[in-house]
């Protein structure tokens, strides 16, 4: 039956898991990339004294780090797949500083790979050679806030999370909830097409960026920075940078638009018996809940298991085949909860939920988003993790974790998924005590055709980044190909923002 939230005992608060996983993320070094993945280098400069003096002279010494110690957790991305061999880190402050160091690096061919947060998982925001690493994090200022229109404007080094606290003060959310908010940047974020958790409600990025500051590699500034939801003047050059990676030029500011606080939030957690009735769940809660349904999250037994043994929290439900997270979120709590009892009498008659537990406490809602979230950085503990982010067709959404599993057998420690079924996103963790070669050719490129067969996506919402450009073709078209190609060559002729990432040679 539903009750309401009992207290769950979670030995820490989402902040303190989040830092718990990513210092297990840390804990032993990586090979370098270029050996690992059999990469050569292409024909850039080499970083020399004379270049580091110049970056000193114009950002002042405390601004370009160089002490190998220092430098390592830049060159290292938090899942500890891919590292790279940077010798600096130059953090500005302003744009105008951004467009110096990239028209210098340009005029030199020295590759730059921008970061931010560095909370990717596909590897586009470490080098891959010695890159120099264009730190956004001092570019944290929140410029203007419109409490009328929801226009935020602010620089590409804001943490997600900061953002969100800021315009809650002013009655209204930030459209994108990741699980890693508290260290990933805004810049990063649209640089890669975030989806988040809340997609469903508020669509992803395209829609809800007003503008974009950025600069090209030859340190041209492009001043694409409007708060205007309608705005049809020529080409919409934002979505060129939405999704991008840094390869056609690095993000600086931008206009995010921000909807209302809801008033009225409820979330409930519930045990499903089968796959099937999780399908039959959602396609009942977008019926029954309408405008009101602002998430809808999957998780399968293992992907909770996971987090309960890994990083001993506590299920508040029993143990099921799948798990699932329903949020709604309204302006009228009485309206909003008869939709709600209403919905959940039904699917308890209809058996697709056997159990659950329903909250509108905000702590106890943010300890049950934990469970859900902290699923990521679970499976370091068991060693290595192989990650995947597709999206799939809904009628075939499971299906691959199933096949992975048949196909792997004893040779992975844990072969589980969860996602955003209302956007046809899974997330697939395979787990191994270590990295194997072996393991990591039964999955490469055979996810990628399971996938392609159904016509689904080989990236939903992570990016191509360094570890997918060769399975790219699996999602799009040569005609496709050959038209970013061509975009490429003509923002950045000399290759030198984020190479080796996105677009296969």
């Amino acid at each position: 039956m539903i009750r309401q939230f009992s207290q769950i005992l979670l030995i820490s608060l989402e902040k303190h898991i989040f830092i718990n996983n990513l210092k297990y993320s840390t804990s032993a070094l990586p090979r370098f990339s270029s050996e690992k993945y059999s990469i050569k280098r292409k024909n850039f400069g080499s970083l020399h004294d004379a270049d580091l003096n110049y970056f000193r002279s114009l950002l002042s010494a405390d601004r370009v780090i160089t002490e190998e110690s220092d430098v390592l957790p830049f060159n290292i991305d938090w899942i500890k797949n891919c590292r790279g061999q940077s010798k600096v880190v130059l953090k500005p402050k302003t744009t105008e500083e951004v467009s110096q160091i990239l028209s210098y690096c340009n005029s030199k061919k020295l590759a730059v790979c921008p970061q931010g947060g560095n909370t990717g998982l596909v590897g586009g925001s470490v080098p891959v050679f010695d890159e120099i690493i264009l730190h956004l994090g001092l570019m944290n200022k929140i410029i203007s806030l419109d409490e009328i229109s929801g226009a935020l404007v602010c620089e590409a080094g804001c943490i997600l999370e900061n953002l969100d606290n800021h315009v809650r003060e002013h009655n209204l959310i930030m459209p994108l909830d990741l699980g890693a908010k508290g260290s990933c940047h805004i810049g990063g974020n649209i640089s890669t097409n975030a989806g988040g958790l809340r997609l469903l409600r508020y669509g992803n990025l395209h829609g809800s960026v007003l503008g974009i500051e950025a600069v090209k590699a030859d340190g041209t500034i492009i001043d694409c920075l409007r708060t205007l939801k309608k705005d049809n003047t020529g080409y919409h050059l934002k979505h060129l940078f939405i999704g991008s990676e840094g390869t056609l030029g690095v993000v600086t500011k931008v206009a995010v638009h921000c909807p209302a606080l809801p008033k009225a939030v409820t979330l409930g957690f519930f045990g499903v018996n089968c796959f099937e009735n999780v399908l039959e769940l959602y396609k009942s809660a977008k019926s029954s809940l309408g405008e009101i349904l602002s998430a809808f999250e999957m998780a399968d037994n293992g992907a909770i298991s996971s987090t309960v043994e890994n990083l001993k929290l506590s299920n508040p439900l029993g143990d099921f085949p799948f798990y699932v997270l329903i949020e709604s979120s309204g302006s009228d709590e009485g309206h909003d909860n008869e939709k709600l009892n209403r919905f959940l009498t039904k699917e308890m008659e209809t058996g697709h939920i056997i159990d659950g537990t329903v909250t509108s406490e905000p702590a106890k809602m943010r300890n049950i988003w934990n469970i859900r979230e902290s699923i990521a950085g679970a499976g370091l503990v068991d060693g290595y993790v192989f990650k995947y982010d597709v999206s799939i067709p809904l009628q075939n959404y499971y299906d691959i974790v199933l096949l992975l599993r048949k196909r792997l057998g004893n040779k992975a420690t844990r072969v589980y998924g969860y996602g955003h079924v209302g956007d046809g996103n899974i997330h697939i963790n395979v787990t191994t005590p270590e990295y194997t070669k072996e393991v990591y050719e039964m999955l490469e490129p055979y996810i990628f055709e399971e996938v392609a067969k159904v016509r689904g996506s080989i990236s939903a919402e992570h990016g191509v980044g360094f570890r997918k450009p060769q399975f790219i073709h699996y999602s799009k078209d040569e005609t496709a190909l050959h038209l970013m190609h061509g975009l490429k060559h003509f923002m950045d002729p000399n290759g030198i923002l984020n190479p080796y990432k996105v677009l296969p040679d």
